[in-house]
């Protein structure tokens, strides 16, 4: 199962996350070759590790095997003020709209449904709260699989190369369809999200909230 992390929460869960930095560094820093993210302390973190942070960690009997974060775009974030170049426009920005970023798998469980799950969390988690759509900086190889996932992609402007790799900045729908698709494609329960301690769904003004199974 997915857990989802926030401020209201987070200290129930400080072994988790210090797992999940240095996880962050194992395969982004020595893994992917992103050298400007070393630090002497063997983690991974940045200035969108923050109280605002919403953390989604696939763990298994409390260890972390995968994540992502959402960071919201009404403030500072890595597309408006690291890779702005990558959108032909305006960078989006609104209070329904957060930052999609550090999607992680651990090597020994990214043939099985680990991806999926990680993949249904982050489309449950924004129906739950009232988020409509997420923006991301991905290598072009990722479109392919949000397509299979049936997520809906726009792109916010031409590809380019960063470090030698084809990446652009892409706006991701948040659906019902969308979610409906990846849990059919991992055979997955109704809900894959655990929320503990004070970090109960948020009900929309429209009143929807997912079944919890």
């Amino acid at each position: 199962m997915i857990h989802v992390i926030t401020a209201g929460n987070r200290s129930l869960y400080a072994s988790e996350l210090a797992q999940h930095h240095l996880i962050r560094h194992e395969i982004f820093v020595k893994e992917r070759g992103w050298s400007a993210l070393d630090r002497p302390d063997g983690r991974e973190l940045d200035g969108y590790d923050t109280d605002e942070t919403i953390y989604l960690l696939a763990l298994d009997e409390g260890r972390v095997v995968g994540g992502h974060r959402l960071f919201p775009t009404t403030r500072p974030h890595m597309l408006s003020e690291v890779f702005p170049a990558l959108v032909a426009q305006k960078v989006p920005s609104a209070p329904d709209v957060y930052e999609w970023s550090r999607f992680f798998i651990v090597r020994e469980r990214r043939s099985g449904r680990t991806y999926l799950r990680l993949m249904a969390a982050v489309q449950q988690l924004c129906l739950e709260e009232g988020i409509s759509s997420i923006t991301a900086v991905i290598e072009m190889w990722w479109l392919p699989r949000f397509h299979e996932a049936g997520f809906v992609v726009h792109p916010l402007g031409l590809p380019q190369p960063v470090e030698g790799v084809a990446t652009a900045a892409v706006m991701i729908e948040i659906r019902e369809e969308s979610l409906a698709r990846v849990r059919q494609l991992g055979d997955l329960p109704a809900s894959v999200l655990v929320r503990r301690g004070d970090s109960p769904p948020l009900v929309r003004r429209d009143g929807y909230r997912l079944p919890v199974q």
